[in-house]
């Protein structure tokens, strides 16, 4: 008998031990791509995977860094891309677009995640370690990119939007929503 007694105290011990450790997983931050055309892009990040990548972006949306950046570059059927700062001032079609950076470049992390449609990676030149700021979203599968560009999130809503995306579109806002 006193065994058993100490078989339940202790299973009861164990029990309350790991309940009062196990507290709800927060949400983790995501945002919301708003274009001055009209529209929502929501996209969810794997911070796990990238996760320098993830706090670069996070950073400079808090900072309000995409707000009036466009869509310099818009490849059918294969990608969107924005995040350049000289597409605040410079008109659409310049030859700089896409040169533009933060002032500051992030080391690639390159990961396992595949580069499905609506995948966000970090754009750079031919340097693995040259991201800044720039990042497209997928408008199709591109698996000939995967393990050469960092992967850092995906859309969860909005594909229809990111569809109608064309050279030029201004975003409105990038708004950290989440914890």
């Amino acid at each position: 008998m006193p065994r058993r007694l100490f078989l339940l105290v202790l299973v009861g011990f164990l029990a309350v031990a790991v309940t009062a450790d196990a507290q709800p997983a927060a949400k983790a931050k995501t945002v919301v791509i708003a274009l001055e055309k009209g529209g929502e892009i929501a996209i969810e990040f794997f911070p796990s995977d990238a996760p320098k990548t993830v706090e670069n972006f996070l950073k400079l949306a808090g900072q309000g860094f995409y707000d009036g950046t466009t869509f310099h570059r818009v490849e059918p059927g294969f990608v969107v891309q924005g995040g350049d700062p000289l597409s605040k001032t410079l008109p659409a079609g310049h030859a700089r677009l896409g040169t533009g950076d933060p002032g500051y470049k992030i080391k690639a992390e390159f990961n396992k995640q595949k580069h499905d449609r609506g995948v966000v990676a970090m754009a750079r030149s031919q340097d693995p370690d040259s991201a800044g700021s720039q990042f497209y979203i997928t408008l199709g599968p591109a698996h000939f990119l995967d393990g050469k560009y960092t992967v850092f999130g995906r859309v969860t809503s909005g594909m229809n939007v990111v569809d109608t995306v064309r050279v030029g579109d201004r975003v409105k806002s990038v708004k950290i929503t989440g914890q």
